[in-house]
């Protein structure tokens, strides 16, 4: 079963929990806010990563990624000019499945993907969460600012979203992150690349371009 969603293209990728704040003010964005205001909560749309193109224009976003997350409207503050600065929340993932482009902004035929743990999420979850603490001790020693040590999620796919979060890594790897199939997946893939990224800071520790977790990921 599928849903149309509005869709907003994005050069980067957005997780279920993680907060997305976004500054509005192409016309066809300041549409989309106008519309979702007159329906009633919850007030979604889908954010889905640019493959081919760039964000700002009507036909800057040639090809989309296959697999996107809604999110959820959660503030909404008008600035002079029409524009306006929102903060949103991932929620769930979903497929692409087609894309309209004969209204201002996009909108997709999107079907919803299930979160499952797989075949063995508790022990990839113990390997990440190791491999995630040395991640942030060593981004540390290289003089990251770090948040204060956290509070991980016991559950796996929870784990796994915040981990993808908050590991700097460049969009196709964080796109691939989205895309698994299950927990199990997405922690042993996280493990990998954190299993890199170690070895990177180890042998050369300068701290690489990028935002550190800072409080951005919602529990829920």
């Amino acid at each position: 079963m599928t849903e149309r969603l509005p869709l907003f293209p994005l050069g980067t990728v957005l997780f279920p929990g993680l907060v997305l704040p976004l500054h509005l003010f192409e016309d066809r964005y300041r549409r989309l806010v106008a519309d979702l205001l007159e329906r009633p909560e919850p007030r979604r749309f889908g954010v889905v990563g640019i493959e081919l193109g760039h964000e700002v224009g009507n036909e800057a976003a040639r090809r989309l990624a296959e697999v996107g997350c809604v999110a959820e409207l959660r503030e909404v503050s008008p600035r002079p000019g029409g524009r306006y600065d929102i903060v949103t929340v991932g929620s769930r993932r979903f497929r692409l499945k087609e894309v309209d482009r004969g209204r201002p902004y996009l909108r997709g035929e999107v079907e919803f993907l299930p979160e499952e743990g797989g075949a063995d999420p508790e022990r990839a979850a113990h390997r990440a969460r190791r491999l995630f603490h040395l991640y942030r001790h060593r981004l540390a020693a290289a003089g990251a600012e770090v948040a204060e040590p956290l509070d991980l999620p016991g559950d796996p796919v929870r784990l796994s979203y915040l981990i993808a979060a908050a590991v700097v890594l460049d969009q196709h790897d964080k796109q691939r992150l989205l895309a698994a199939e299950d927990a199990t997946v997405r922690l042993r893939t996280e493990s990998d690349l954190l299993a890199r990224e170690n070895r990177l800071l180890e042998t050369l520790p300068t701290v690489p371009a990028g935002q550190f977790l800072d409080g951005a990921f919602h529990p829920n």
